[in-house]
């Protein structure tokens, strides 16, 4: 506690940010939007632990909302990271580590003939966008409604400050369903200049959905009959469920794909990948930043693709999350508690039956954080490469307590009700 006020740092902190910030936080990293306890601002982070301003540890089930794929501050990242700072970061010009980066991405991903960089997902996403419209010299893109590209007007899950003009050009379809899709398609006419998906449904509050294997090859069949562009938006999901990109496990590959999140294991870095079919159109438009090229994300960014190229991270992540799985449904269970675990076990969203409005799941999750366990009431969490079954096993010593309380709880409210 601060003794001048017995305010914790973290509410001190708030309170210093509400004067100097619009609503004191912005975006999806709005603590206010948590279960009470939940700390907005944090001192440290280490292999899969994280430690808040009022030193208080946690086993991190978010790295960071999904950059954070080796694990905090991770050794031979941070090597690589120093070995650049020491020589430059934001220069006049790239680095070699620009080309350097750009060879190896392109050798993952198997769709990739080129690849352009930027800071993060929204930039890869609307960079994807305006190649795909400079390619094709059409102007309607197909998106899934509900789906998150970014925050920017085009696609922002807030309409505050968006013009109708905005997004003028955008059709929606429901995922996976293929009447849908056709019907969106019929709309756009031959005006269709690309068609975005995720890649699979994980809007914030339902039920992750993985893409159906149909749906993916109509998608991509669509977008040869009518020469558009299939874009692949990987910025959540690129690195934890594939090699290369999310779509090549259900045999299609897009045109373009948007990076970002785990690409530079926490630092900042975004990246598009493109075929050469929109190679010209990706040198004809205008996309750029001067902090884009800097040298420190890409050092980053290699060493993160070297150590994830020497393991089998795709099985270990699927392995460690499918140990979380098991716990959380054999407690669940014990407790006669209903949940939903759905999306790939190494990416869960974890949500309760009958739980319209969280109270459930806020109730659980803030018992869990009281236990050391930072998990997300709505939202899909992530896995890194330094979960060990250790600290599952450790987790879930929290979450049996977390169920615990849930249950007592929901049997107090049965006998008054």
């Amino acid at each position: 506690m601060n003794q001048n006020n017995s305010m914790t740092r973290d509410q001190e902190l708030r309170a210093r940010a509400l004067k100097v910030v619009p609503g004191g936080m912005t975006g999806h990293l709005n603590a206010a939007a948590l279960p009470s306890g939940y700390p907005q601002f944090f001192e440290s982070g280490s292999g899969c632990r994280i430690r808040d301003v009022d030193g208080r540890e946690f086993i991190d089930f978010m790295c960071s909302w999904g950059p954070v794929i080796l694990g905090h501050h991770h050794p031979e990242v941070e090597e690589a990271v120093a070995r650049q700072m020491a020589l430059g970061d934001c220069l006049n010009g790239p680095t070699e580590r620009f080309v350097e980066l750009a060879e190896l991405f392109t050798d993952r991903v198997e769709h990739a003939d080129w690849a352009l960089f930027q800071k993060n997902g929204t930039d890869a996403t609307t960079v994807c966008l305006t190649v795909a419209r400079a390619g094709t010299g059409r102007r309607k893109i197909l998106v899934a409604s509900g789906a998150y590209h970014g925050a920017i007007p085009w696609c922002s899950p807030s309409l505050a400050g968006v013009t109708a003009e905005d997004r003028a050009h955008l059709i929606y379809f429901a995922y996976n369903d293929l009447d849908a899709l056709e019907r969106a398609v019929a709309e756009a006419g031959d005006d269709l200049a690309g068609i975005m998906v995720s890649a699979f449904r994980h809007d914030v509050g339902f039920d992750q959905q993985l893409a159906r294997k149909d749906f993916a090859q109509r998608v991509r069949a669509i977008c040869d009959e009518k020469d558009a562009a299939l874009i692949v938006d990987d910025v959540r999901a690129g690195l934890r469920v594939a090699k290369g990109c999310s779509w090549e496990t259900l045999g299609v590959n897009p045109d373009l794909s948007a990076w970002s999140k785990a690409l530079a294991n926490g630092y900042a870095l975004a990246a598009v990948a493109g075929s050469d079919r929109f190679r010209q159109a990706a040198t004809r438009i205008y996309s750029t930043g001067s902090f884009w090229s800097a040298g420190v994300s890409m050092a980053a960014s290699i060493a993160t693709l070297k150590v994830l190229g020497s393991v089998d991270s795709i099985g270990y992540l699927q392995r460690i999350g499918e140990r979380f799985r098991t716990g959380i449904a054999a407690q669940a269970a014990r407790y006669g508690i209903g949940v939903r675990q759905t999306g790939p076990a190494q990416m869960p969203t974890i949500l309760f039956d009958d739980d319209a409005d969280y109270a459930k799941g806020f109730l659980f999750t803030g018992e869990a954080l009281r236990r050391g366990v930072y998990l997300h009431p709505r939202h899909n969490m992530f896995f890194s490469m330094a979960h060990r079954e250790a600290d599952i096993d450790e987790a879930l010593e929290a979450t049996d307590g977390a169920f615990r309380v849930l249950a007592e709880h929901l049997e107090q409210k049965r006998r008054v009700g």
